[in-house]
């Protein structure tokens, strides 16, 4: 059943697009806000992606990609 639109709370996730080595880019990855911040800023993203991957690689059968960047969507580039 679809939600009301303004129920999801706000700044519950951070949206990341994923470059990896093939060039092969994937846009609005999920990342937990919680998981963000501190010192490290957006490191822990690059891990917890990289878990997401290995879990669909394993269910697909296929070897996980290489990332080569990863960078927050609505980031203003350096």
């Amino acid at each position: 059943m679809a939600k009301k639109p303004g129920t999801n709370p706000k700044g519950e996730f951070a949206f990341f697009n994923v470059v990896y080595e093939d060039d092969s880019q994937r846009s609005n990855r999920r990342v937990p806000a919680e998981l963000l911040g501190g010192l490290d800023g957006d490191e822990p993203a690059r891990g917890y992606i990289m878990e997401q991957d290995r879990e669909i690689a394993e269910k697909s059968g296929r070897a996980p990609l290489k990332i080569k960047s990863i960078s927050r969507v609505g980031a203003k580039k350096k």
